[in-house]
């Protein structure tokens, strides 16, 4: 499942942080590639120790907690603290796949990334190019979105962000291990999950629809309770 996730940052949170971000001490991104990715992967990024870094990162994690959307999708148990990287000059990242287990930077905790995030913090007019293509089931999916935007997808999938040829592409992009190991299984949650919503919301005093829901979210827990790894 790629989920777009809008508004994960307001418009003056957007800002700010990325007032910050832009002020940052930045190097190579190879510094944090995998073998496989060092040979096509061409861009900056901020240290993840770097203070800018933990501040604007612990930002979005605060706001992911209260994201209702988010929650649903991801069902989240772990985050690898939020990175940040910038493209520009015709810079670029061929396709890869994000390694399955990565380290916490700083402690020996390592997590399994079920689910790869990249929040924006440069509008789509800013830039020419940038786009992160994902593989998807159906075939490739173009993503480019508003600052503020995140897009959520399987960290199992082939991607790439083409060439920036114009401008200066700005993201934060990081990974969850989710309490669901199955993108599968998350997808059928996800889609029971928004459907009580609705029956909820567009009958709120019809007992027939509230009983519904209320065995709805029985299966829901129950199917959770079977595939939930904590």
């Amino acid at each position: 499942m790629i989920l777009c996730i809008p508004d994960v940052l307001n418009p003056a949170q957007t800002a700010d942080y990325r007032r910050l971000l832009e002020e940052a001490d930045w190097e190579d991104g190879k510094a944090t590639a995998g073998h496989q990715a060092a040979k096509t992967k061409d861009n900056m990024q901020i240290p993840a120790t770097h203070p800018v870094a933990r501040e604007v990162g612990d930002a979005i994690l605060r706001a992911l907690a209260t994201n209702p959307l988010f929650q649903s999708a991801a069902l989240p148990l772990h985050f690898l603290p939020p990175m940040f990287n910038r493209y520009s000059g015709g810079q670029t990242f061929g396709t890869h796949v994000d390694g399955s287990i990565r380290q916490i930077p700083g402690i020996s905790q390592r997590i399994r990334t079920d689910l790869s995030c990249t929040l924006f913090f440069a509008g789509p007019e800013e830039y020419d190019g940038g786009e992160l293509i994902i593989e998807d089931t159906y075939g490739s999916k173009s993503v480019k979105l508003p600052a503020g935007h995140m897009v959520v997808y399987p960290s199992t999938s082939l991607h790439r962000v083409t060439p920036v040829t114009r401008g200066t592409r700005l993201c934060s992009f990081f990974w969850v291990q989710s309490m669901i190991r199955s993108d599968e299984q998350r997808s059928i949650l996800f889609d029971l999950d928004i459907a009580i919503q609705r029956i909820s919301s567009s009958l709120p005093d019809h007992e027939a629809a509230g009983q519904s829901a209320v065995q709805l979210t029985g299966v829901y827990h129950n199917l959770i309770r079977q595939w939930a790894e904590m």
